[in-house]
């Protein structure tokens, strides 16, 4: 069978929707299950999974940490999860992608221009149209940042959000992700639209984090039948005979 490759972002181990489907509430367990069976999937079929480093690797931990996760997740990530650093002057991206993308970046940052511009007018017209001749001008103006603007600066940051980062790579360990991946002519695993947008781009597999834990399973569950019934089992682990031999790639 030929070895998998995958190479992880930060939501392949924290998305919420992946934890719903999976059944668990926090974050810790859910990380936890997750490494799980990426320990299973490496140990009976030589599966490996890979994060970037430092980026996504830095990422990881410190979301664990921030999320009071125990110790024995931050045990298992380092155990299980491959560190490595993309060779970001040897990976070759046509510069077609990159035209591509810098076109790309401006049509959202103009996006994002006219999202702000309809907010500032929006917010102007809203004042003018405020008449309150026996206040004065300092509780006018209170009252107007109470009434108008903060609803409508939420607003404003909601739009914005969805208008310029929805889809686009708008951090360093995204493309660190992706740049992995194609050095090593792995599968990407995320909860990101932009990282799967710029996965197809770069003829990169993609697999949503939601599916992956069903995939691992899937594998798992079509182990040969004399494994399952002559190896010994430590935990949930199948327990390696002298004879077979792990390959740390």
């Amino acid at each position: 069978m030929l070895k998998q490759r995958f190479v992880l972002d930060t939501t392949a181990l924290t998305d919420l929707q992946t934890r719903e489907v999976m059944g668990y509430a926090s974050l810790s367990e859910g990380m936890k299950a997750i490494l799980d069976l990426i320990a299973d999937a490496r140990l009976n079929f030589g599966i490996s999974c890979y994060v970037p480093y430092p980026s996504v690797y830095k990422e990881i931990h410190e979301f664990a940490s921030r999320n009071n996760c125990d110790k024995e997740v931050i045990a298992k990530i380092d155990t299980w999860l491959v560190k490595k650093s993309p060779d970001r002057y040897r990976v070759d991206v046509t510069a077609q992608i990159f035209h591509e993308y810098v076109a790309y970046m401006r049509e959202r940052i103009n996006r994002g221009m006219g999202v702000a511009e309809d907010a500032i007018w929006e917010a102007a017209t809203e004042c003018l149209l405020i008449e309150s001749p026996q206040k004065k001008e300092k509780e006018c103006r209170e009252e107007i940042e109470r009434e108008v603007i903060g609803g409508i600066i939420g607003k404003f940051r909601n739009k914005y959000r969805a208008a310029l980062r929805y889809g686009i790579l708008d951090s360093a360990p995204d493309i660190d992700v992706l740049i992995l991946a194609k050095e090593l002519d792995a599968a990407v695993i995320a909860s990101d639209y932009g990282i799967e947008k710029w996965a197809e781009q770069l003829g990169v597999r993609f697999v949503p984090a939601n599916t992956f834990p069903m995939m691992i399973k899937e594998y798992l569950r079509h182990l040969p039948k004399k494994d399952k019934e002559s190896e010994p089992v430590i935990g949930n682990k199948r327990k390696k005979s002298p004879s077979e031999e792990i390959e740390f790639i």
